[in-house]
């Protein structure tokens, strides 16, 4: 290769790598940390009962499990817009209940996240937490700091510090391994996705046609008609 190819070769890898940045620091920009604010999903869930991972009555004829990253985008969308639909027309009249598998697709931060999410689960508070770290999402990997944890936590009615060391015990660790091979066993390569059926009997992937409620409530309303 001559010195000319060579020096050319150079350049358009330094021009590459500088629009790899450049479009890394737009994505970023498009996702600050938001204000702490409240989530649609804080009011929904009062009075709704939740056990560890589960949310809803343990009677409900169908299961909806949800697979997701506390720092995925398309998941905080699907929380704002649907899951508050799903509790008041679902989940509260007993029709439906929930189940939580966190994954941590996306680096540390989603670990922390989760973590501190099942650890409160450990004192039923689970989907409280989860919503206040959509509320707050921010951009990759650098949005989850002690004090928005504390934040979270003590607005979901929480002792912080008993729950930033909880994150770590076995038990946690534990649920977040479950999580995963539930996910491997179901197929599951990216978040949000779902499994419905009937509780207690076979889950089946369900192929969202929209992040919108009308993107699952008809495969839901299906299943309530057999």
């Amino acid at each position: 290769m001559t010195t000319r190819r060579v020096l050319l070769v150079l350049i358009g890898a330094v021009a590459l790598s500088v629009g790899l940045i450049a479009t890394s620091q737009l994505g970023a920009q498009d996702r600050e940390v938001k204000p702490a604010a409240t989530h649609p999903a804080h009011g929904s869930l009062a009075g709704i009962p939740q056990r560890g991972i589960v949310l809803g009555s343990p009677d409900a004829p169908l299961t909806l499990v949800e697979y997701a990253d506390l720092q995925c985008p398309y998941c905080a969308e699907w929380a704002v817009r649907t899951f508050p639909v799903l509790v008041s027309d679902y989940v509260r009249t007993g029709k439906l209940r929930i189940v939580f598998h966190g994954l941590a697709f996306l680096g540390p931060d989603s670990d922390t996240a989760l973590r501190t999410a099942l650890a409160a689960g450990r004192e039923d508070r689970l989907w409280d937490v989860v919503a206040g770290f959509y509320a707050r999402q921010g951009a990759e990997n650098g949005w989850i700091t002690d004090e928005l944890v504390d934040d979270v936590v003590t607005e979901a009615g929480l002792d912080s510090g008993r729950l930033r060391d909880a994150r770590s015990e076995s038990s946690v660790t534990a649920e977040l391994r479950n999580a995963q091979a539930a996910a491997d066993a179901a197929g599951v390569h990216g978040t949000p996705s779902f499994q419905l059926g009937r509780t207690g009997g076979a889950l089946e992937l369900v192929k969202l046609r929209s992040l919108a409620p009308e993107g699952i409530t008809p495969a839901i309303d299906a299943l309530l008609r057999r």
